[in-house]
């Protein structure tokens, strides 16, 4: 055994060009101070180098004698013993099978990058590249530039209509404004109409004949079709974490595709730019969001538009992780709103709110949980979802739609139509979004009591 061991140190001094002495290894590993014990831990540190490079070793059961040149001889089969190499075959051997691990557990996880090129490639027809020549002053300090954006097909009332961010396209005229579809197509709004408390705007696209030079032609050409128009989700149905997929046209770069996740919900009260947006209620994101992406859609796997990417939180320009999308489900009923009636008709509770308020005051001892979720199907208070928020009212404006409510100075309103109340940012853009002329119900919280009770909200006025 010990010159079997000598011979192997001899190969690696032969090879290195430096004499290693194998009891010298061994004791300044252990300590060792008998031959024996040398030989055991040079056998130990064999073993540990066949499986650092993952060679197969003999068992304790196989025989440890003079190993064959037959044995060696074939590739690929022979039994690897103290002091064996590997062969170049058992090697490639090795690689190829790590090659399809790896290939099959690969498989799986590009399950998910397939989905986002099918979502990609089915929703790129119905986004819109914008482009909106703009002119900044007057007279002889009157600058021109473009401003290139995004936008999101929409079938409304069977007509197509692009919804985007009004920021995009404010300030330019109707006939500067040219939108390209990602086949190359392009077109002029028919009609444009906007709305500055959200920042959505709409533009309605209808179909073009061909050019004079085809009408010539037999027989008479259809109208250029019109683009498809998207799939809209239920933007209250998206949960933090969910994965998202943006599109839009990043620094001019059309139909440009980013991927993330849902990273926050209900960012309100954002300073975006010099026009202040008065009803807010943000999705956050960490897809890359760019100048450009304003007006195009956040999706989810499924294809669906859940929200309307507007702007980016940066200290750069550029994306930095942080980018803020309006909820498709608030965006939508501002377009129909303006398609309809020409304007966001929003609505009017008429009070004041108190923007100090904490529902931390209140005491959990009472039982005194704002914006806790009533649910019928508890069989006890403690079975109920517990969440702290609620707005305070402050003043109760006279004639108001509060006033018929019997709302008073104090009260905390913890749910409006449905939804619990974070704060009073919350509250104001929900009452601004609720329909008017027909009752909505409330919670409220008073004296250390919750009340239920219906309001019927006016037009702002």
């Amino acid at each position: 055994m010990a010159s079997l061991i000598q011979m192997q140190w001899n190969r690696i001094n032969d090879r290195s060009g430096k004499t290693i002495s194998p009891n010298k290894v061994a004791v300044s590993a252990v300590g060792a101070r008998n031959s024996k014990v040398r030989t055991m831990v040079v056998l130990a540190a064999w073993v540990g180098l066949a499986a650092a490079v993952g060679m197969p070793f003999a068992s304790a059961q196989d025989s440890l004698g003079p190993i064959s040149s037959d044995e060696l001889s074939r590739s690929g089969q022979s039994r690897i013993t103290l002091g064996g190499l590997p062969t170049r075959p058992q090697i490639d051997a090795r690689r190829e099978r790590l090659f399809n691990e790896l290939a099959e557990e690969f498989e799986q996880f590009d399950r998910l990058g397939n989905l986002v090129r099918r979502v990609s490639h089915l929703v790129k027809p119905s986004v819109i590249h914008i482009e909106a020549h703009k002119i900044q002053g007057k007279g002889a300090s009157a600058e021109s530039y473009d401003e290139a954006g995004s936008g999101v097909v929409l079938d409304v009332a069977g007509e197509a209509w692009v919804l985007t961010n009004r920021h995009v396209i404010h300030g330019a005229s109707i006939d500067q404004i040219s939108m390209r579809t990602s086949d190359g197509r392009k077109w002029v709004p028919e009609r444009v109409l906007k709305d500055p408390s959200t920042d959505v705007a709409v533009m309605k696209i209808v179909p073009e004949m061909a050019s004079v030079r085809e009408r010539g032609r037999r027989p008479l050409p259809s109208p250029q079709s019109l683009p498809p128009a998207a799939r809209l989700a239920d933007s209250d149905r998206v949960q933090i974490g969910d994965f998202v997929i943006a599109i839009g046209s990043p620094f001019g770069l059309s139909h440009s595709v980013t991927f993330g996740i849902m990273s926050a919900k209900g960012r309100r009260d954002l300073s975006l730019g010099e026009e202040r947006i008065d009803l807010q209620d943000f999705f956050q994101t960490d897809a890359a969001i760019n100048p450009g992406n304003s007006g195009g859609p956040l999706l989810n796997l499924r294809g669906e538009v859940i929200g309307l990417n507007t702007a980016i939180a940066s200290s750069s320009g550029g994306s930095e992780g942080i980018g803020f999308a309006i909820p498709i489900n608030m965006a939508a009923r501002v377009a129909e709103e303006l398609i309809r009636h020409g304007k966001l008709r929003r609505g009017y509770l008429g009070v004041t709110l108190d923007p100090e308020f904490a529902a931390a005051e209140l005491s959990s001892f009472s039982g005194q949980y704002a914006s806790m979720k009533v649910n019928p199907d508890a069989d006890d208070f403690r079975d109920e979802e517990m969440k702290l928020g609620g707005a305070r009212v402050k003043n109760v404006r006279a004639g108001s739609p509060a006033e018929a409510a019997r709302l008073q100075t104090g009260d905390v309103v913890l749910q409006f139509d449905g939804h619990m109340i974070d704060d009073d940012d919350h509250l104001v853009a929900r009452v601004g979004m609720a329909p008017t002329d027909q009752p909505i119900d409330m919670v409220i919280l008073r004296g250390g009591k919750r009340y239920r009770t219906t309001v019927t909200l006016t037009q702002i006025p």
